[in-house]
């Protein structure tokens, strides 16, 4: 009986240990994991963009597609015809202090949900702050 009970002792230790072991491991695991911020690249003062050449062509890229800121989807419609009429009249856009714009928040994830969905391109993030930080013209 004795040897019984020394034999399961060894066997608990050994789970014990191996417990041990597989749990450091984890914390180790945890620790290394490291996520990179993908910050938006610094706009080019030296460029004017464009709400008809460099923004429309990003709503109709990634917002404006078949189930969403389409005139049937979410509002607001960004639809090249009343894009720019619908993000003054929601209230997106704040000249003053660009990086509170509602557009420009909810585009890099501030909002709690990054709009495209399926993210968004850094590029894209500062054409739409540089253009916002540039009067939001309806250029």
């Amino acid at each position: 009986m004795d040897a019984m009970r020394l034999l399961l002792n060894q066997i608990e230790m050994k789970l014990m240990l191996c417990a041990g072991l597989l749990f450091g491991a984890m914390i180790l695991m945890i620790g290394a994991c490291k996520y990179d911020d993908i910050l938006p690249p610094e706009p080019d003062p030296g460029i004017t963009i464009s709400f008809s050449a460099d923004v429309v062509p990003i709503f109709n890229a990634s917002c404006n597609g078949s189930s969403c800121h389409n005139g049937n989807g979410p509002s607001p419609d960004l639809r090249a015809s009343v894009a720019y009429d619908n993000l003054w009249g929601a209230e997106l856009l704040d000249t003053i202090e660009p990086v509170n714009s509602e557009l420009y928040l909810w585009m890099t994830g501030a909002k709690g949900l990054t709009m495209p969905p399926q993210g968004v391109q850094p590029a894209d993030a500062t054409t739409i702050l540089q253009w916002i930080d540039q009067g939001a013209k309806n250029n």
